[in-house]
């Protein structure tokens, strides 16, 4: 089954018991739980959108039988997106030597199941391997390098992929500015030209995306992404979306963030929430997680009132395997399904938030 691309050059009990987990010793298990019966994947088209979406990852998506099983479900998930399975530093570690082994993977277990693939991504200034990041390329030099990655990653995976979300992963400061990255010193802000330009000759049907965080509500960031893509398009430069990463803080969801999803498709391109995740202070309470409750159902809403809101992914579904803890210290539980693959308060946020 062909699956297209996304490129961007997201009741209550009351007992407690300990529960082992990976790197963190004890959890606690969730105070509440989620009471829908609805399907989210199948809420999401039912509400207009092409998916609702999980970013997963290798190894635990080979060992985890269970959590591979829920991911499989396409009531459930109608899109996957790999969480660094694409990402430079694993697919080109040396010069020139691509590996593609647990991209592979995910873009075979989508396909076995009729989920969207979502490509994730090609040009990001971090995760590069040093001979990359540190190599003192000149300009033509770099400009070569960085050209025939693009177009052998995405060419490796052409047809496959609806989007390739993010063909340029979060090229701005927060002020608006661009940010610094060996792309951007090296080779100047056409960086960003020369990587779309080479992801559309790869794959001409691929949708290319350019990702960033924070841009989500009105602000100098996502004023100055909207002058990007004006920009791009006017000079004729391929650009097909805008992914809103949305790694909130709970109870700090933009109050804007419907009329920037408005601001970005008016310019005429589509967007999508392509990281969603709502981290909170643990320890989790019920009140925190009816918090996380109304959160979920905030962005999901947005997204479903908006026509060229393509869809929702949240940036792995279970907390037992989110990036969140190990990141920020003493905050986590900031997906919708728990530590024990059982869904949470989130999820009814979810279903609300496609059936508004």
């Amino acid at each position: 089954m062909l699956i297209t691309t996304f490129v961007s050059l997201l009741a209550s009990a009351t007992f407690t018991v300990g529960i082992p987990q990976s790197g963190s010793g004890t959890v606690t298990a969730k105070a509440r739980a989620a009471t829908s019966t609805a399907r989210s994947n199948t809420a999401a088209k039912a509400a207009g959108k092409l998916y609702f979406g999980s970013a997963t990852d290798n190894p635990f998506l080979d060992e985890d039988a269970t959590y591979k099983a829920i991911l499989s479900d396409n009531t459930l998930f109608g899109q996957l997106s790999p969480e660094n399975a694409m990402k430079w530093d694993a697919t080109e570690p040396e010069q020139g030597v691509f590996t593609f082994t647990n991209g592979d993977v995910i873009v075979a277990l989508a396909q076995a199941n009729g989920q969207i693939m979502r490509g994730h991504n090609t040009v990001w200034g971090s995760q590069l391997p040093s001979w990359v990041s540190d190599s003192g390329f000149d300009n033509a030099t770099l400009i070569s390098v960085m050209q025939n990655h693009v177009s052998t990653v995405i060419g490796h995976y052409k047809g496959q992929m609806r989007i390739y979300s993010t063909m340029y992963a979060e090229p701005f400061n927060d002020d608006g500015t661009l940010a610094s990255n060996v792309f951007f010193e090296t080779i100047g802000p056409t960086y960003i030209d020369l990587a779309l330009q080479a992801a559309s000759a790869a794959d001409p049907n691929a949708k290319l995306y350019i990702n960033d965080f924070n841009i989500e509500g009105e602000g100098a960031k996502a004023t100055a992404m909207e002058n990007l893509v004006t920009d791009l398009k006017s000079r004729g430069i391929p650009i097909d979306g805008i992914g809103l990463e949305s790694h909130f803080i709970l109870g700090e969801i933009p109050t804007t963030l419907q009329a920037q999803m408005e601001a970005f498709t008016a310019l005429g391109v589509e967007v999508a929430v392509t990281e969603l995740d709502i981290r909170l202070t643990l320890p989790e309470t019920d009140a925190l997680l009816a918090q996380q409750q109304t959160d979920y159902q905030t962005v999901v809403s947005a997204c479903t009132a908006v026509a060229d809101c393509v869809g929702v992914t949240v940036w792995e579904y279970t907390d037992k395997y989110s990036w969140v803890p190990s990141t920020f210290a003493g905050q986590g539980d900031a997906d919708p399904w728990d530590e024990n693959l059982e869904m949470k308060p989130a999820y009814d946020g979810i279903i609300a938030g496609f059936s508004s």
